[in-house]
C-alpha cells in the first residue's frame, strides 16, 4: 500500500498540472503550519488559500538563536519538519541551501523522502553559506556548475517516492552575473534532471527576474518556475503568472512576523509592570486550548 506521506507529496505535482500558481508559505513550527493551512480568504468574486509549506533554513536558524550559515545540518532539521507534517495535510518543500557535503546528501534525501517531503530547493553556491539577499554586499561564490549536477543526479538516483521533486536554485543574478548565465545554468540543470528551476534576486526591482523567465518559458514551457518575492514584495501574484512563474513562496514573513509582536508584548509588561495592557494583542487562552484540543 501508498505511504500516506508519499500521497501528501504527490499533491504538489497535481496542484501544478491544476493551478495558474502554487502558492507556499514559510512555517517555522507546527503552530504556524496549523495557522497556515488553515487561513482563507473569500469574498463573492476569489476564495484564496495556501497550498503547501515552505521550510526555510534561515527561519529554522533564526529561532534556534544560530546564524543562518547551514550551521543546522538537514538531519538536525528534519526533526521540526516531522512535526509539522505530523499536524496538517498539505505538501511541504524544503530548502536545503547547497545541500552541504556531497557524502552525505543521499542519506539525508533519503530520510526527507521517508518523511513525505514533497520537493527540495538546492541553490548552486559554495562555501560557507551567506544568505543571498545581502546579495554582492558579501563575499559568495557559485558552484561550478558541473559539480552542482553531481548533486543533482545523486538526489534524481535515489527513487523512494517518484513524485519527489528537486528544483534548482540559480544564484546568478544574486551575485551580480547576467541573465544569460543563469539561462545557460537552468538549461544544463534541466538537462541533467530537475524539475524545477527557482530564480532569485536580491534586489527590489524584478527586472531582470522577468527577462529570465521570458527567455526560460520560451524553451521549457512545461518545466515549473519558482518565484520568491522576499525583496520585490511589490510584486502581486498576477503579474508572476503573467511572466510564466508557477509557483510562489513567501519565504520567511511568518517567522518576522512573531518579533516584533513578542518584543512589543515584553516591552508593555516591563512598562507596565503587569500583562493587563498587552492582553489586547493576545490570543485569548480559551482560544489557544479550542485550537489545540480541536487537532488532537
Amino acid at each position: 500500500r501508498l505511504n500516506s506521506k508519499f500521497v501528501k507529496s504527490s499533491n504538489l505535482k497535481r496542484l501544478l498540472n491544476s493551478k495558474k500558481i502554487v502558492r507556499i508559505l514559510e512555517t517555522h513550527s507546527p503552530i504556524s503550519a496549523i495557522i497556515a493551512e488553515n487561513a482563507k480568504y473569500k469574498n463573492k468574486k476569489v476564495f484564496r488559500e495556501f497550498d503547501g509549506f515552505w521550510s526555510s533554513s534561515l527561519t529554522d536558524s533564526t529561532i534556534l538563536g544560530k546564524p543562518d550559515n547551514e550551521i543546522l545540518s538537514i538531519s538536525e532539521r528534519l526533526n521540526k519538519i516531522t512535526q509539522i507534517m505530523d499536524v496538517t495535510t498539505k505538501p511541504l518543500i524544503m530548502d536545503i541551501d547547497t545541500g552541504g557535503k556531497i557524502e552525505h546528501l543521499q542519506s539525508h534525501i533519503i530520510s526527507l523522502q521517508n518523511q513525505g517531503v514533497a520537493a527540495v530547493i538546492m541553490e548552486d553556491k559554495k562555501g560557507l553559506k551567506k544568505n543571498s539577499l545581502f546579495g554582492t554586499s558579501v563575499k559568495q561564490y557559485q558552484e561550478d556548475p558541473n559539480k552542482f549536477v553531481k548533486k543533482i543526479k545523486l538526489i534524481k538516483n535515489i527513487n523512494i517516492n517518484r513524485d519527489f521533486m528537486i528544483i534548482a536554485r540559480i544564484e546568478s543574478l544574486i551575485l551580480g552575473k547576467s541573465v544569460n548565465d543563469a539561462l545557460k545554468r537552468a538549461d544544463l540543470y534541466i538537462k541533467n534532471g530537475v524539475d524545477g528551476i527557482m530564480i532569485h534576486t536580491a534586489k527590489n526591482n524584478p527586472a531582470d527576474i522577468f527577462k529570465f523567465s521570458k527567455k526560460f518559458k520560451k524553451n521549457y514551457t512545461n518545466v515549473p518556475l519558482v518565484a520568491v518575492p522576499s525583496s520585490y514584495s511589490q510584486i502581486k501574484e498576477d503579474q508572476l503568472i503573467k511572466y510564466g512563474f508557477n509557483i510562489v513562496i513567501y519565504a520567511n514573513q511568518m517567522f518576522r512576523a512573531t518579533y516584533p509582536a513578542m518584543l512589543k508584548t515584553a516591552l508593555s509588561i516591563l512598562k507596565n509592570t503587569r500583562s493587563l495592557e498587552a492582553e489586547k494583542n493576545l490570543m485569548s487562552i480559551k482560544s489557544i486550548l479550542n485550537l489545540i484540543s480541536e487537532k488532537k
